[in-house]
């Protein structure tokens, strides 16, 4: 990585799973740098969900590196994911058409209701196929499956968690960590953020936000889509030993399936 900057520039990892991000800072400038990023990284960057994409450049060995702003700001508050611009930025992402043609003609096709209750039935290990929160929610997933079937495909984020959201601190906003994008009911992302950060009674109020209306089909979707992604949070969890983490995830199924 070195190679590709003068002397005066620092190298630094970013950290993360796939150890392929890095920061690049000089005295005048700092930059996000990943190797092999998704060619949507431009859409996004394009459409001003990401922080600008400054460069590109393709590497002797096929490896293409990618160069953004490295913007100084914060994750925004759990809170604050109840606001307007929050549910504008949401909408705008759900809405473009330019992320959707990307994803299309990188061969994305959309992930229904029908194919995420398949990932969840070979996913989960037979221990938890004997837990009685897991047989309840598999029984609504199930008998709604069809229920919640629709032709509204959006581009999805797949992780609305308030971790992935930045506010610069020129005020801007940002929705960053794409590499779960998917083509899907934009209840997916909808159902996330609702049920994670924004009060039951609160709903209707941050859907007028976002531009449409409650209904009781939307809130159907909504339900079922945190439901089937909770369960996959869940055996993850398991798989990786992380029994505190799995537990809160069955403590919030339980609130997802009785509240």
């Amino acid at each position: 990585m070195e190679h590709l900057f003068e002397q005066d520039w620092e190298i630094t990892p970013a950290g993360g799973a796939t150890g392929e991000a890095f920061f690049a800072t000089n005295s005048h400038q700092k930059l996000f740098l990943k190797r092999n990023s998704s060619p949507f990284l431009a859409v996004l960057s394009a459409e001003g969900i990401v922080p600008k994409l400054i460069w590109t450049k393709r590497l002797e060995n096929g490896d293409v590196i990618t160069a953004q702003q490295c913007l100084d700001g914060r994750e925004i508050k759990p809170s604050e994911m109840a606001d307007e611009r929050v549910a504008e930025l949401l909408k705008k992402i759900h809405d473009s058409i330019p992320l959707l043609t990307m994803l299309r003609r990188m061969g994305k096709t959309p992930t229904d209701s029908e194919m995420m209750l398949a990932e969840v039935n070979v996913s989960l290990d037979a221990e938890l196929l004997e837990h009685r929160l897991v047989q309840t929610s598999l029984i609504l997933l199930k008998k709604e499956v069809k229920n919640v079937s629709c032709d509204e495909w959006a581009v999805c984020h797949g992780d609305v968690n308030h971790n992935n959201w930045l506010l610069s601190e020129g005020d801007e906003l940002y929705l960053i960590d794409w590499d779960g994008a998917m083509i899907a009911d934009p209840a997916l992302d909808l159902g996330l953020l609702l049920y994670w950060y924004v009060p039951r009674k609160d709903w209707a109020d941050w859907l007028k936000k976002y531009g449409r209306t409650m209904t009781a089909q939307l809130e159907l979707r909504m339900k079922w889509y945190v439901t089937a992604q909770t369960l996959l949070w869940i055996q993850w969890h398991k798989e990786k030993g992380r029994q505190k983490e799995m537990q809160h995830w069955l403590t919030y199924l339980e609130k997802i399936l009785y509240e």
